[in-house]
């Protein structure tokens, strides 16, 4: 579908991968935060880098979290994903080819049942063909009032860290970020009287640190504290078989990548990408990927809604994932049943 941001984002990181391959050798040789930090730093030679952070450099994974670095702070994540497409050796597999030909199969689509809609009735026709035209205009911008957002965020957490700063330089901080460990009515205690609240942030901040290394979060709680999943029936599954809902059609066979964090991921073309979920940051590594696997999600969410617009088949909601699914393993995704095949 057109004017969808979070597409035009990948095929404008797709266009820069395009014009880095005069440096492909050392981009693929160097590890993202060397590359990242020569970037902030104004060492890199632009081969369209500046003008994509310009662009999209408010995002990130989780990129709802004001307390989590933009890539504009932090390219490595973007260097990772280029990367990843500097590996892309045939043209038909490259993302915009793919997406082309997905645009194509659309409109067909669309041309094929106006045009049963017209052997029925005249006006049904003309309707059928005016709304599945508008469907098409229009369904892509429902990820504009989100990255829209985004630039609002990005201020916030700019004055949240200058605040972090003049803390830290008072010495009532260790550092300056220690600041999103802070809730509002504290942080203007600690400017205001000089509050030293370190002991808090520290601790926050060890939670926070061991909460990341939670390889599965509940995906609704009841007010005692139980888990909703515990109590509905298992899906039908055996030792080789994983079941989950399809989100994007298709069947595809290849290697899993099991993902956690996309800072640094690598994905060769083809590998199929196992991840608890994904966000609009998570999906420059859809370029590449053959599949996707999640153990969340919902089907209109950003990462099946980017899979279907490049053919990637998907399935989400599938329990334990990248648990169950070891970095490497050859697997089946069908999208159509909603299934994940273990190669034994």
């Amino acid at each position: 579908m057109p004017y969808n941001v979070t597409i035009e984002m990948d095929l404008a990181l797709w266009g820069v991968a395009r014009r880095a391959e005069p440096y492909r050798a050392m981009l693929l040789s160097t590890p993202p935060p060397d590359l990242a930090a020569a970037q902030l730093a104004g060492e890199l030679t632009d081969f369209g880098m500046d003008a994509f952070l310009r662009a999209y450099g408010v995002r990130s994974a989780a990129e709802i979290d004001v307390g989590v670095a933009r890539w504009a702070e932090d390219p490595a994540p973007v260097f990772a994903a280029l990367a990843n497409c500097l590996r892309v050796a045939d043209p038909e597999q490259a993302p915009d080819r793919r997406f082309e030909r997905a645009a194509e199969r659309a409109e067909a689509m669309a041309t094929e049942l106006t045009g049963r809609a017209r052997r029925e009735q005249a006006l049904r026709g003309r309707l059928a063909g005016f709304f599945l035209r508008r469907s098409r205009e229009l369904s892509g911008l429902r990820e504009a009032g989100k990255f829209a957002g985004l630039y609002a965020l990005r201020d916030r957490r700019r004055r949240l860290l200058l605040i972090g700063a003049q803390l830290h330089a008072r010495g009532l901080l260790t550092a300056a970020d220690d600041v999103m460990f802070l809730d509002l009515p504290e942080l203007r205690t600690v400017a205001e009287t000089g509050a030293d609240l370190r002991a808090t942030v520290a601790a926050r901040r060890t939670e926070y640190e061991r909460e990341l290394r939670r390889r599965t979060v509940p995906v609704a709680l009841l007010s005692d504290g139980t888990d909703v999943e515990t109590l509905l029936p298992a899906p039908p599954s055996d030792s080789r078989t994983l079941t989950g809902m399809g989100a994007a059609s298709g069947r595809v066979t290849g290697r899993a990548r099991v993902v956690l964090d996309p800072s640094g991921a690598t994905l060769e073309p083809g590998d199929i990408l196992v991840a608890p979920t994904t966000d609009p940051g998570w999906t420059p590594l859809f370029l590449t990927a053959g599949g996707l696997v999640t153990e969340t999600g919902a089907v209109m969410a950003h990462g099946p809604t980017v899979a279907r617009e490049y053919g990637i088949p998907a399935v989400i909601c599938v329990p334990a994932a990248t648990e169950r699914i070891r970095d490497g393993q050859l697997i089946t995704v069908d999208g159509a049943t909603g299934t994940v095949t273990l190669d034994s």
